[in-house]
């Protein structure tokens, strides 16, 4: 039986199939918003099909929240009107959101000691006798949070890798699932390409025939909590919680300190600007150049060495990857 009550119910059953198929639907966000939508629509448009006034009172900024959380609640409605559009469903247009606040969050900036007691700590865990879930973590937290760390994937694409993604012979990642939905690769370095196929060959003992490289307890992939509450934990333990601290901030730290490592090297910076771009997703180089605000003094490196294209390629303006 269906959980939705609108006039437009058989096409969200067939747009939340789609997005389950091509391994795009998180049913705690998305799956309650689209279910509050079509109860709002049926509650108060009984009997009537999609239409603007609809979507544009639902989407409407509320005087109970701010501009990212109304965001964060009408995606989903903008997906699937997007959807709709797309095989001419429908005329209505998605409503346009509001622009989010711009985040005012600082990366950690790690110490080289920080690190070391937190990837301690990620291999001294110890499980519980006979817990499943707990035998899981003791394997899998150190792997996972190292990936993070040396390759500078995001935190949802080491959630999403499936084992046919990770080629363990050249040690290729491939990211299908990603931000804005761009495919791209990512060569690991040798020492954590040894240090997969180890955990490949144990952890295939426990999950046969899994489908993800970090599969959960119950199959599928690990949620974003998982991985938010493993770091705070062990974080704590290993450095105290008197700064805030995030996975996301390994992702940074990659950027940094390949970026750092160009200082004192004789290279063409396009080019290295360029690889790490790829390497890490990123659709435009603009995106990149982010990075350069949270590394002192490498502007000025960069100047001497790049002369008067440096202006050409880093142009006066703040930008924001996330």
């Amino acid at each position: 039986m269906s959980i939705y009550r609108s006039n437009f119910a058989d096409y969200i059953n067939k747009f939340v199939n789609y997005r389950k198929a091509s391994g795009s639907w998180n049913v705690h966000s998305y799956g309650l918003n689209i279910k509050l939508f079509d109860h709002y629509c049926a509650d108060n448009f009984p009997d009537q099909d999609l239409s603007q006034e609809m979507v544009d009172s639902w989407c409407k900024k509320r005087d109970t929240e701010n501009k990212r959380s109304c965001y964060s609640r009408t995606q989903i409605i903008r997906v699937f009107i997007d959807y709709l559009k797309s095989r001419n469903l429908t005329e209505v247009s998605p409503a346009i959101p509001p622009i989010p606040e711009r985040k005012k969050y600082i990366p950690h900036a790690f110490s080289k000691e920080e690190l070391i007691r937190f990837f301690d700590e990620c291999d001294n865990i110890v499980p519980y006798l006979g817990r499943f879930p707990s035998v899981l973590r003791k394997i899998q937290i150190p792997v996972f949070f190292r990936l993070l760390y040396s390759s500078g994937i995001r935190t949802t694409e080491a959630r999403y890798l499936q084992c046919d993604d990770v080629d363990l012979e050249d040690g290729i990642l491939n990211i299908r699932k990603s931000k804005g939905y761009d495919q791209h690769y990512v060569a690991l370095h040798e020492s954590m390409k040894k240090i997969l196929i180890e955990y490949d060959e144990t952890i295939s003992q426990l999950q046969v025939d899994r489908k993800y490289f970090f599969e959960s307890k119950n199959g599928g992939f690990h949620s974003r909590y998982w991985v938010a509450d493993n770091f705070r934990d062990l974080w704590i333990k290993a450095n105290g919680n008197e700064t805030r601290v995030v996975p996301y901030d390994l992702r940074h730290n990659y950027a940094i300190e390949n970026i750092n490592s160009w200082e004192d090297d004789t290279f063409t910076f396009s080019d290295k600007l360029h690889y790490l771009s790829k390497s890490m997703g990123h659709r435009w180089i603009e995106s990149t150049l982010y990075y350069y605000s949270i590394v002192p003094r490498l502007a000025n490196t960069l100047q001497e060495k790049t002369e008067s294209g440096f202006n050409e390629i880093v142009p006066e303006v703040a930008y924001e990857e996330e």
